[in-house]
Protein backbone atom coordinates (compact mmCIF):
# COMPACT_ATOMS: atom_id res chain seq x y z
CA UNK A 1 0.00 0.00 0.00
CA UNK A 2 2.85 2.36 0.83
CA UNK A 3 4.47 1.75 -2.54
CA UNK A 4 1.27 2.63 -4.37
CA UNK A 5 0.84 5.81 -2.35
CA UNK A 6 4.42 6.86 -3.00
CA UNK A 7 4.02 6.19 -6.72
CA UNK A 8 0.83 8.22 -6.81
CA UNK A 9 2.54 11.09 -5.03
CA UNK A 10 5.40 10.99 -7.52
CA UNK A 11 2.96 11.09 -10.42
CA UNK A 12 1.15 14.06 -8.89
CA UNK A 13 4.45 15.86 -8.33
CA UNK A 14 5.46 15.31 -11.97
CA UNK A 15 2.03 16.42 -13.20
CA UNK A 16 2.25 19.83 -11.51
CA UNK A 17 6.00 20.41 -12.01
CA UNK A 18 7.18 23.13 -14.37
CA UNK A 19 9.17 22.32 -17.49
CA UNK A 20 12.39 23.64 -15.92
CA UNK A 21 11.93 21.42 -12.87
CA UNK A 22 11.39 18.39 -15.08
CA UNK A 23 14.57 19.21 -17.01
CA UNK A 24 16.49 19.49 -13.73
CA UNK A 25 15.17 16.16 -12.47
CA UNK A 26 16.25 14.44 -15.69
CA UNK A 27 19.60 16.22 -15.78
CA UNK A 28 20.68 15.25 -12.25
CA UNK A 29 20.25 11.57 -13.14
CA UNK A 30 23.16 12.02 -15.58
CA UNK A 31 26.05 11.58 -13.14
CA UNK A 32 28.83 12.42 -15.61
CA UNK A 33 27.01 15.59 -16.62
CA UNK A 34 26.59 16.59 -12.97
CA UNK A 35 30.30 16.04 -12.26
CA UNK A 36 31.20 18.00 -15.40
CA UNK A 37 28.89 20.82 -14.32
CA UNK A 38 30.75 20.98 -11.00
CA UNK A 39 34.06 21.20 -12.88
CA UNK A 40 32.72 24.02 -15.07
CA UNK A 41 31.62 25.90 -11.96
CA UNK A 42 35.20 25.69 -10.69
CA UNK A 43 36.54 26.92 -14.03
CA UNK A 44 34.19 29.90 -14.02
CA UNK A 45 35.19 30.66 -10.44
CA UNK A 46 38.72 30.94 -11.85
CA UNK A 47 37.35 33.21 -14.60
CA UNK A 48 35.87 35.53 -11.96
CA UNK A 49 38.83 35.47 -9.55
CA UNK A 50 42.04 34.48 -11.39
CA UNK A 51 44.20 36.50 -9.01
CA UNK A 52 42.96 34.46 -6.05
CA UNK A 53 43.89 31.14 -7.66
CA UNK A 54 47.23 32.36 -9.05
CA UNK A 55 50.33 32.17 -6.88
CA UNK A 56 52.04 35.27 -8.29
CA UNK A 57 51.98 37.89 -11.03
CA UNK A 58 51.71 35.99 -14.34
CA UNK A 59 53.91 38.57 -16.10
CA UNK A 60 56.74 38.44 -13.56
CA UNK A 61 59.87 37.37 -15.43
CA UNK A 62 63.27 36.16 -14.33
CA UNK A 63 65.42 34.55 -17.03
CA UNK A 64 67.60 33.02 -14.33
CA UNK A 65 64.62 30.85 -13.31
CA UNK A 66 63.73 29.59 -16.79
CA UNK A 67 62.38 26.04 -17.20
CA UNK A 68 62.06 25.30 -13.49
CA UNK A 69 60.30 21.91 -13.14
CA UNK A 70 56.98 21.27 -11.43
CA UNK A 71 56.96 21.68 -7.65
CA UNK A 72 54.26 19.29 -6.46
CA UNK A 73 52.32 20.09 -3.29
CA UNK A 74 52.77 17.75 -0.30
CA UNK A 75 50.28 18.14 2.54
CA UNK A 76 52.02 16.13 5.30
CA UNK A 77 55.47 16.34 6.86
CA UNK A 78 56.52 13.74 9.45
CA UNK A 79 52.90 12.59 9.69
CA UNK A 80 51.59 16.06 10.53
CA UNK A 81 49.69 18.65 8.53
CA UNK A 82 52.41 20.90 7.15
CA UNK A 83 52.02 21.72 3.43
CA UNK A 84 55.26 22.08 1.51
CA UNK A 85 56.82 21.88 -1.94
CA UNK A 86 60.30 20.56 -2.73
CA UNK A 87 63.04 23.12 -3.12
CA UNK A 88 64.65 23.84 -6.47
CA UNK A 89 68.33 23.08 -6.96
CA UNK A 90 70.17 24.24 -10.06
CA UNK A 91 73.54 23.66 -11.61
CA UNK A 92 75.07 24.90 -14.83
CA UNK A 93 75.69 22.42 -17.61
CA UNK A 94 79.41 22.65 -18.48
CA UNK A 95 78.72 21.86 -22.14
CA UNK A 96 75.73 24.07 -22.93
CA UNK A 97 76.29 26.56 -20.08
CA UNK A 98 72.53 26.30 -19.46
CA UNK A 99 71.15 26.21 -15.93
CA UNK A 100 69.54 22.86 -15.25
CA UNK A 101 66.99 22.73 -12.43
CA UNK A 102 65.83 19.77 -10.39
CA UNK A 103 63.62 19.34 -7.34
CA UNK A 104 65.12 18.26 -4.02
CA UNK A 105 62.56 16.67 -1.69
CA UNK A 106 65.08 16.68 1.13
CA UNK A 107 64.70 20.46 1.27
CA UNK A 108 61.18 21.61 2.02
CA UNK A 109 59.68 24.99 1.17
CA UNK A 110 56.72 25.60 3.54
CA UNK A 111 53.53 26.86 1.97
CA UNK A 112 50.15 27.86 3.35
CA UNK A 113 46.61 28.16 2.03
CA UNK A 114 44.52 31.34 1.95
CA UNK A 115 47.44 33.68 2.41
CA UNK A 116 47.74 37.29 1.20
CA UNK A 117 44.53 37.08 -0.81
CA UNK A 118 45.59 33.94 -2.68
CA UNK A 119 44.58 30.32 -2.49
CA UNK A 120 48.13 29.11 -1.86
CA UNK A 121 51.51 30.74 -1.44
CA UNK A 122 54.89 30.33 0.26
CA UNK A 123 55.25 31.16 3.92
CA UNK A 124 58.29 33.27 3.04
CA UNK A 125 56.89 35.87 0.66
CA UNK A 126 60.33 36.51 -0.81
CA UNK A 127 60.36 33.03 -2.34
CA UNK A 128 58.62 31.93 -5.53
CA UNK A 129 56.91 28.60 -6.04
CA UNK A 130 56.14 27.02 -9.41
CA UNK A 131 53.29 24.53 -9.09
CA UNK A 132 53.39 23.81 -12.84
CA UNK A 133 56.93 24.90 -13.59
CA UNK A 134 58.11 28.00 -15.43
CA UNK A 135 58.57 28.94 -19.09
CA UNK A 136 61.61 30.24 -21.00
CA UNK A 137 61.29 33.68 -19.37
CA UNK A 138 60.88 32.35 -15.84
CA UNK A 139 57.13 33.12 -15.70
CA UNK A 140 54.98 30.94 -13.48
CA UNK A 141 52.98 28.52 -15.66
CA UNK A 142 50.27 27.93 -13.04
CA UNK A 143 49.47 31.63 -12.70
CA UNK A 144 49.47 32.12 -16.46
CA UNK A 145 47.02 29.23 -16.91
CA UNK A 146 44.70 30.82 -14.36
CA UNK A 147 44.64 34.10 -16.28
CA UNK A 148 44.51 32.26 -19.62
CA UNK A 149 41.41 30.44 -18.38
CA UNK A 150 39.72 33.79 -17.83
CA UNK A 151 40.36 34.86 -21.43
CA UNK A 152 39.59 31.60 -23.26
CA UNK A 153 36.47 30.72 -21.29
CA UNK A 154 35.12 34.27 -21.67
CA UNK A 155 35.69 34.31 -25.43
CA UNK A 156 33.75 31.06 -25.81
CA UNK A 157 30.86 32.24 -23.65
CA UNK A 158 30.54 35.70 -25.23
CA UNK A 159 30.89 34.35 -28.78
CA UNK A 160 28.15 31.78 -28.19
CA UNK A 161 25.91 34.43 -26.60
CA UNK A 162 26.25 36.60 -29.72
CA UNK A 163 25.68 33.56 -31.95
CA UNK A 164 22.50 32.67 -30.04
CA UNK A 165 21.17 36.22 -30.42
CA UNK A 166 21.88 36.23 -34.17
CA UNK A 167 20.54 32.70 -34.64
CA UNK A 168 17.31 33.27 -32.71
CA UNK A 169 16.53 36.69 -34.21
CA UNK A 170 17.44 35.94 -37.85
CA UNK A 171 16.17 32.36 -37.74
CA UNK A 172 12.95 33.50 -36.06
CA UNK A 173 12.34 36.24 -38.60
CA UNK A 174 13.08 33.81 -41.42
CA UNK A 175 10.64 31.18 -40.15
CA UNK A 176 7.87 33.51 -39.03
CA UNK A 177 7.85 36.14 -41.80
CA UNK A 178 8.69 33.85 -44.74
CA UNK A 179 8.61 35.10 -48.32
CA UNK A 180 11.57 37.06 -49.68
CA UNK A 181 12.91 37.67 -46.19
CA UNK A 182 13.15 33.92 -45.62
CA UNK A 183 14.84 33.47 -49.01
CA UNK A 184 17.48 36.14 -48.35
CA UNK A 185 18.34 34.85 -44.87
CA UNK A 186 18.51 31.22 -46.04
CA UNK A 187 20.78 32.10 -48.96
CA UNK A 188 23.04 33.99 -46.52
CA UNK A 189 23.19 30.92 -44.26
CA UNK A 190 24.00 28.67 -47.23
CA UNK A 191 26.74 31.07 -48.33
CA UNK A 192 28.37 31.09 -44.89
CA UNK A 193 28.10 27.31 -44.56
CA UNK A 194 29.51 26.64 -48.04
CA UNK A 195 32.76 28.51 -47.43
CA UNK A 196 35.38 26.52 -45.46
CA UNK A 197 35.40 27.79 -41.87
CA UNK A 198 39.13 27.79 -41.17
CA UNK A 199 40.08 30.00 -44.18
CA UNK A 200 37.41 32.52 -43.11
CA UNK A 201 38.83 32.68 -39.60
CA UNK A 202 42.37 32.96 -40.90
CA UNK A 203 41.49 35.70 -43.38
CA UNK A 204 39.46 37.78 -40.94
CA UNK A 205 42.00 37.33 -38.13
CA UNK A 206 44.92 38.22 -40.40
CA UNK A 207 43.07 41.39 -41.42
CA UNK A 208 43.12 42.71 -37.85
CA UNK A 209 45.55 45.63 -37.43
CA UNK A 210 48.76 44.58 -35.71
CA UNK A 211 48.74 47.70 -33.54
CA UNK A 212 45.42 46.90 -31.88
CA UNK A 213 45.41 46.48 -28.12
CA UNK A 214 44.73 43.01 -26.62
CA UNK A 215 41.24 44.15 -25.60
CA UNK A 216 40.41 45.22 -29.16
CA UNK A 217 41.72 41.92 -30.52
CA UNK A 218 39.69 40.07 -27.88
CA UNK A 219 36.41 41.64 -28.99
CA UNK A 220 37.30 41.29 -32.67
CA UNK A 221 37.96 37.55 -32.30
CA UNK A 222 34.70 37.19 -30.38
CA UNK A 223 32.73 38.91 -33.15
CA UNK A 224 34.46 36.84 -35.84
CA UNK A 225 33.61 33.56 -34.12
CA UNK A 226 29.99 34.59 -33.53
CA UNK A 227 29.45 35.80 -37.12
CA UNK A 228 30.42 32.37 -38.43
CA UNK A 229 28.83 30.24 -35.70
CA UNK A 230 25.15 31.32 -35.75
CA UNK A 231 24.06 29.57 -38.94
CA UNK A 232 23.27 26.11 -37.51
CA UNK A 233 21.09 27.49 -34.72
CA UNK A 234 19.42 29.84 -37.21
CA UNK A 235 18.37 26.87 -39.33
CA UNK A 236 17.03 25.01 -36.28
CA UNK A 237 15.05 28.04 -35.07
CA UNK A 238 13.58 28.54 -38.54
CA UNK A 239 12.36 24.94 -38.62
CA UNK A 240 10.72 25.26 -35.21
CA UNK A 241 9.07 28.54 -36.15
CA UNK A 242 7.65 27.07 -39.35
CA UNK A 243 5.90 24.49 -37.18
CA UNK A 244 4.81 26.95 -34.47
CA UNK A 245 3.54 29.90 -36.49
CA UNK A 246 0.23 28.16 -37.23
CA UNK A 247 -0.40 27.18 -33.59
CA UNK A 248 -3.42 28.59 -31.77
CA UNK A 249 -1.42 30.61 -29.22
CA UNK A 250 0.48 32.38 -32.02
CA UNK A 251 -2.77 33.16 -33.83
CA UNK A 252 -4.26 34.50 -30.58
CA UNK A 253 -1.25 36.76 -30.02
CA UNK A 254 -1.54 38.03 -33.58
CA UNK A 255 -5.24 38.80 -33.17
CA UNK A 256 -4.46 40.59 -29.89
CA UNK A 257 -2.32 43.04 -31.87
CA UNK A 258 1.13 41.87 -30.80
CA UNK A 259 4.00 42.92 -33.04
CA UNK A 260 6.06 40.35 -34.90
CA UNK A 261 9.10 40.76 -32.66
CA UNK A 262 6.94 40.40 -29.54
CA UNK A 263 5.35 37.23 -30.87
CA UNK A 264 8.78 35.83 -31.70
CA UNK A 265 10.54 36.77 -28.45
CA UNK A 266 7.70 36.50 -25.91
CA UNK A 267 5.56 33.67 -27.26
CA UNK A 268 7.55 31.42 -29.63
CA UNK A 269 11.13 31.44 -28.35
CA UNK A 270 10.22 30.42 -24.74
CA UNK A 271 8.69 27.16 -26.06
CA UNK A 272 12.15 25.78 -26.86
CA UNK A 273 14.51 27.72 -24.60
CA UNK A 274 15.75 24.43 -23.09
CA UNK A 275 16.80 23.27 -26.56
CA UNK A 276 18.65 26.54 -27.17
CA UNK A 277 20.52 26.17 -23.86
CA UNK A 278 21.52 22.59 -24.70
CA UNK A 279 22.70 23.61 -28.17
CA UNK A 280 24.64 26.55 -26.75
CA UNK A 281 26.44 24.37 -24.20
CA UNK A 282 27.62 22.16 -27.06
CA UNK A 283 28.72 25.20 -29.09
CA UNK A 284 30.89 26.76 -26.37
CA UNK A 285 33.67 24.11 -26.59
CA UNK A 286 33.79 24.59 -30.36
CA UNK A 287 34.34 28.31 -29.86
CA UNK A 288 37.04 27.62 -27.24
CA UNK A 289 38.90 25.31 -29.62
CA UNK A 290 38.59 27.85 -32.43
CA UNK A 291 40.02 30.65 -30.29
CA UNK A 292 42.82 28.38 -29.04
CA UNK A 293 43.70 27.35 -32.59
CA UNK A 294 43.81 30.92 -33.88
CA UNK A 295 45.92 32.10 -30.93
CA UNK A 296 48.24 29.11 -31.29
CA UNK A 297 48.84 30.07 -34.93
CA UNK A 298 49.49 33.68 -33.92
CA UNK A 299 46.36 34.96 -35.68
CA UNK A 300 44.11 35.33 -32.65
CA UNK A 301 44.77 36.83 -29.25
CA UNK A 302 48.40 37.90 -29.05
CA UNK A 303 50.84 38.57 -26.20
CA UNK A 304 50.93 40.32 -23.80
CA UNK A 305 47.35 39.02 -23.46
CA UNK A 306 47.18 35.49 -22.04
CA UNK A 307 44.97 32.69 -23.34
CA UNK A 308 45.30 28.94 -23.66
CA UNK A 309 46.35 29.33 -27.30
CA UNK A 310 48.99 31.93 -26.43
CA UNK A 311 50.38 29.59 -23.75
CA UNK A 312 50.53 26.69 -26.20
CA UNK A 313 52.71 28.80 -28.50
CA UNK A 314 55.50 28.14 -26.00
CA UNK A 315 55.21 24.43 -26.87
CA UNK A 316 55.82 24.92 -30.61
CA UNK A 317 59.58 24.53 -30.26
CA UNK A 318 60.57 20.85 -30.01
CA UNK A 319 63.78 21.69 -28.16
CA UNK A 320 61.87 23.76 -25.63
CA UNK A 321 59.30 21.02 -25.26
CA UNK A 322 62.03 18.46 -24.57
CA UNK A 323 63.39 20.66 -21.79
CA UNK A 324 59.98 21.58 -20.33
CA UNK A 325 57.17 19.10 -21.13
CA UNK A 326 54.95 20.86 -18.56
CA UNK A 327 54.42 23.62 -21.14
CA UNK A 328 51.85 21.27 -22.70
CA UNK A 329 49.64 21.60 -19.60
CA UNK A 330 47.36 24.24 -21.25
CA UNK A 331 46.52 21.64 -23.90
CA UNK A 332 45.38 19.25 -21.17
CA UNK A 333 43.26 22.04 -19.66
CA UNK A 334 41.62 22.62 -23.06
CA UNK A 335 40.81 18.90 -23.39
CA UNK A 336 39.30 18.74 -19.90
CA UNK A 337 37.20 21.90 -20.40
CA UNK A 338 35.92 20.82 -23.82
CA UNK A 339 35.07 17.34 -22.55
CA UNK A 340 33.21 18.83 -19.57
CA UNK A 341 31.18 21.13 -21.83
CA UNK A 342 30.30 18.25 -24.16
CA UNK A 343 29.15 16.04 -21.27
CA UNK A 344 27.04 18.86 -19.82
CA UNK A 345 25.61 19.55 -23.28
CA UNK A 346 24.72 15.88 -23.76
CA UNK A 347 23.05 15.84 -20.35
CA UNK A 348 21.07 19.00 -21.08
CA UNK A 349 20.05 17.75 -24.51
CA UNK A 350 18.75 14.49 -23.07
CA UNK A 351 17.03 16.30 -20.19
CA UNK A 352 15.36 18.79 -22.51
CA UNK A 353 14.04 16.05 -24.81
CA UNK A 354 10.33 15.69 -23.97
CA UNK A 355 10.32 12.10 -25.27
CA UNK A 356 13.15 10.92 -22.98
CA UNK A 357 12.32 8.81 -19.94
Amino acid sequence: MTVVTTGAQDEDRVAVASNWRLVWWRFRRHHLAMASAGLLIVLYMIVLFPGFFATQDPERTDARQAFIPVQGIHLLADGKWAPWVPAIVGKRNPTTLRMEWTTDSAKKVPIEFFTNGRLVGPVDQKQRIFLLGSDRLGRDQWSRIMYGTQTSMTVGLVAVALSVILGVVLGGISGYVGGRTDTVIQRLIELLQSVPTIPIWLALSAALPRDWTPIQVFFAITVILSLVGWTTLGREVRGRFLALREEDFVLAARLAGCSRMRIILRHMVPTFVSHIIATSSLAIPVMIINETSLSFLGLGIRPPAISWGVLLQEAQNIQTLALAPWLLTPGLVVIVAVLAFNLVGDGLRDAADPYSN
